[in-house]
């Protein structure tokens, strides 16, 4: 079985940072899952910072909606992150699909794969509860596919301001 860390917090809580470089330590070179589509400028040129901060040990591999079925196409080869966790489900909730029943297919994945994988997402329940249904769809949704990624995991770890906490120990 493959070590799986998932690595939670707010926006720009360091999360990305931290799961780099525990992905680097587990091996290079490295395979990075981006589940981040660019729909527009903006999120364009937020995707080129995340390119450019990663160096050549990094070969990158889009994925938006498929997760399941690329983690088992990647198995066996590198040490994989996958970045992240809370715009996959705002994918799936898009696509008509049921991001509770895709974690627990990805949760049952989990001990079968070979190679390690860390996995990073939002943690959206921290902050005041959305005004519109859509959002609050997506805090919930976002919130119980973390749950089960968090139990499924080896480590749980929690980034705030810059700084890591071990939550969950393997």
């Amino acid at each position: 079985m493959a070590k799986s860390i998932l690595i939670t917090g707010g926006a720009r809580s360091g999360k990305s940072t931290l799961a780099e470089a525990t992905v680097l330590a587990l091996g290079a070179p490295a395979l990075y899952i981006a589940t981040a589509e660019a729909g527009d400028e903006e999120m364009s040129q937020r995707i080129a910072l995340h390119r450019a901060r990663r160096g050549p040990e990094w070969r990158t591999l889009a994925e938006p909606l498929e997760l399941v079925r690329m983690l088992q196409d990647s198995d066996g080869g590198p040490p994989r992150l996958v970045d992240c966790l809370t715009l996959w489900v705002s994918n799936l909730m898009f696509a008509g699909r049921d991001p509770v029943a895709e974690a627990e297919a990805l949760c049952a994945l989990l001990p079968h794969l070979q190679a390690p994988v860390v996995f990073v997402t939002n943690e959206v329940g921290s902050g005041i509860v959305p005004d519109n249904a859509l959002a609050r769809a997506f805090r919930d949704q976002a919130g119980l596919c973390n749950q089960k990624l968090a139990q499924a995991c080896d480590e749980l770890w929690l980034c705030v301001s810059g700084y890591p906490l071990k939550v969950k120990p393997q």
